[in-house]
């Protein structure tokens, strides 16, 4: 490392973000980006570690400790060189990720970890900023073609190494703009589309070609692909929402985030003023107290909320490492996003017993407090409502975040005939490969709900596979 005591002379800085004033006005990005300096001397506080667990814990096998040093030291080109070689998407891990890495970073035994997001993110822009991302086609082609249906981050990394690899790939996506859960699933005050139209702009003049408005199983047969494709990959995500099954959920005014997150993010995109699902003026319960509930708590606000209260069934998480949680696992720890320090309420151990409503339209919701115990040392914890805990809160919108359970079945994936695991998502072998022959699965449509970094590690692994299966030899592509 450049400087092996860095660590011990510059103390962590956290990410700065625009005035809460300012930005709940807007759907303008929240975090305001580094300058290259302040970068370099945080990029200092690595500690060349003997074992990386930081790369270990990270997902996409980052080489963080070598592009850390490249960055203290001003090499930047190097830097951005070793970081796209393990992720196709560094501006978007940099941005969204919760840093898995960072909770394994051997400094944070004693110290505050190093930044690794925003040292990632500081090399991902100054590369686009001074010309260092451009596109570069393959230069021969193998004359084999591959589809990848879904344009999510699997999908999107999944058909970047297939291009690398000099396949011929269309990426479907049934949509009306390629990105998936990044394009409509995350608001744009954490990430701006701009920053995705970037990246598929490059993606598309290295040769993908890229197919929107385009539902695979009806606007083009199974019968098509197999007879133009050498291979197939499913991306398609994890989209069946989990529902809260309770009195009352037929009421109007109750839906699921990614309806309300979805709408949200194509008014911002069209600009047009009224949606079917507005916050505005009104009473918000988000149920759920995961990163898609906060962002459903940030979107509220802009969109002018009366007031937002957001209820978890789960205990409030410590602020600290417990026992449970040791140094270098990932830790459940209270996180507080920018959503949450703009305002509204929170609240944990709560459990919705029903939904009350007057003339089919929803008006509040009944709730009562629980507490988890265990019967013994081994014992999962069990969940009991604490006697005479009723209460009630007032609420015009209701908002489910309570995850996803597993990918849409009817349509293609009945229709492909594929079979699916315990938890309903689709099973493949060890090589990625579904049950039926060429068609190959990755992402949160193979292993369930899961973070974006994982979905590139998906893409990424399934490619490597493909690659082989097409060419009937090993290879050449990286395995993650």
């Amino acid at each position: 490392m450049g400087d092996v005591k860095g660590f011990l002379k510059v103390k962590r800085k956290e990410p700065e973000y625009r005035p809460v004033c300012e930005r709940v006005k807007d759907f303008n990005e929240v975090a305001v980006l580094r300058k290259d300096a302040v970068s370099q001397e945080q990029a200092s506080r690595c500690m060349d570690c003997g074992t990386s667990f930081c790369q270990w814990a990270c997902p996409a096998g980052n080489y963080i400790p070598e592009w850390n040093d490249l960055l203290y030291r001003g090499h930047w080109e190097q830097a951005y060189r070793l970081l796209q070689s393990t992720n196709n998407l560094p501006e978007i891990t940099g941005r969204v990720c919760p840093a898995l890495c960072e909770y394994s970073c051997v400094l944070g035994i004693n110290d505050d970890p190093v930044t690794i997001r925003e040292d990632e993110l500081a090399v991902i822009e100054h590369a686009f900023k001074h010309g260092l991302v451009r596109p570069h086609p393959p230069l021969q082609r193998t004359g084999k073609k591959v589809a990848v249906i879904g344009s999510g981050p699997a999908g999107l990394a999944c058909a970047d190494q297939l291009n690398k690899a000099g396949h011929v790939v269309t990426l479907y996506e049934k949509d009306d703009a390629i990105g998936g859960i990044l394009r409509y699933g995350i608001p744009d005050f954490k990430l701006e589309k701009s920053i995705l139209d970037r990246r598929i702009a490059i993606l598309e003049k290295e040769g993908i070609v890229f197919s929107g408005k385009t539902n695979v199983g009806v606007d083009v047969s199974i019968a098509e692909l197999e007879k133009k494709f050498d291979a197939v990959c499913l991306t398609g995500g994890s989209r069946e929402p989990r529902d809260l099954v309770i009195p009352g959920r037929e009421l109007s005014g109750i839906c699921f985030a990614m309806e309300f997150l979805t709408q949200s993010n194509k008014r911002v995109k069209s600009g047009t003023p009224e949606t079917a699902i507005t916050a505005k003026g009104k009473k918000v319960v988000v149920i759920g107290g995961g990163d898609t509930g906060a962002d459903c708590v940030g979107v509220a606000h802009r969109q002018g909320a009366a007031c937002v209260v957001q209820i978890e069934v789960m205990p409030r998480p410590a602020q600290c490492r417990t026992d449970d949680f040791p140094w270098p696992r990932y830790p459940l720890l209270l996180k507080s996003s920018t959503s949450h320090i703009e305002g509204g309420e929170r609240q944990w151990a709560v459990l919705t017993k029903r939904f009350n409503g007057k003339n089919g339209a929803i008006e509040s919701l009944e709730c009562v407090r629980v507490e988890f115990q265990r019967s013994g040392a081994a014992a999962c914890p069990l969940m009991k409502e604490v006697a005479g805990s009723e209460f009630s809160i007032d609420a015009d919108l209701i908002i489910l975040a309570v995850g996803f359970i597993h990918p849409e079945h009817p349509g293609l994936l009945a229709d492909l005939g594929i079979a699916f695991d315990q938890r309903g998502n689709v099973k493949t072998d060890q090589c990625y490969m579904s049950s039926r022959k060429g068609f190959f699965a990755a992402g949160d449509l193979r292993r369930g709900q899961s973070l974006i970094v994982w979905a590139i590690s998906e893409g990424r692994k399934a490619a490597h596979y493909i690659d082989a299966y097409v060419m009937g030899k090993p290879s050449t592509l990286p395995l993650g």
